[in-house]
């Protein structure tokens, strides 16, 4: 099996499937090319875009679609929770990830390398903001008595919500203290912590990725 994947400082999707695979330590081989490179791209994969996981003859595009594979072929790893209403919410929170918060991607994106002082979203942005803490809010308070992730212990809504911990640390924004600490569990997650270390070692620039703001370098 193997996870096609974009530059690490700057995709965010590619980073969703890739934590998952990295939290459990899955044999899964890891391709990583430009998103620079396009063509390339557009050549290899019929819908043009990565992350793809490809699987023997099979290949799976999208995330989400991503995600659902890989829990579907590792059950042990309950990708999802198990009981039932938990893993209804977990479903509709990821669901709400992938579809929406499009001011919030537009307004900064996922830079893991630079730290944005004096920035300011709009108040779109900020309302994209405050609907994820009470998503947040919600999950840690009615499902996390497990563990110090959304739904106690981690799973896809941890692998979907992620690059947003990585946007929110670009930035000053005030946070309620739930989603405050579980920003600082998605930090110290040792496979993050991988995903941070690669980012930072590339030296690659996607122009089209970068917020035109003075910055300071994070890592």
């Amino acid at each position: 099996m193997k996870l096609v994947i974009g530059n690490q400082n700057y995709s965010t999707w590619s980073m969703r499937p890739w934590l998952f695979v990295a939290y459990h330590g899955l044999e899964v081989e890891i391709e990583k090319l430009s998103l620079n490179d396009l063509p390339v791209i557009q050549k290899r994969f019929a819908h043009g875009k990565v992350p793809v996981l490809i699987d023997g003859s099979l290949e799976i595009w999208d995330s989400m679609a991503i995600l659902e594979y890989l829990a579907e072929t590792y059950p042990d790893l309950r990708g999802w929770p198990q009981e039932t209403h938990a893993r209804a919410v977990a479903r509709s929170v990821s669901a709400e990830m992938h579809s929406s918060f499009q001011a919030l991607r537009r307004e900064l994106p996922m830079n893991c390398r630079k730290y944005f002082p004096d920035y300011q979203l709009s108040n779109t942005a900020m309302k994209d903001v405050k609907r994820i803490q009470q998503i947040w809010n919600l999950c840690r308070e009615r499902y996390g008595s497990g563990g110090p992730w959304l739904f106690g212990r981690f799973g896809i809504a941890d692998s979907m919500y992620a690059p947003v911990v990585m946007r929110f640390q670009s930035m000053d924004i005030k946070l309620d203290p739930v989603s405050q600490e579980y920003c600082l569990a998605v930090r110290e997650c040792v496979a993050v912590k991988m995903w941070l270390a690669e980012a930072s070692s590339e030296t690659e620039i996607v122009n089209a990725d970068e917020l035109d703001h003075p910055s300071v370098a994070l890592y």
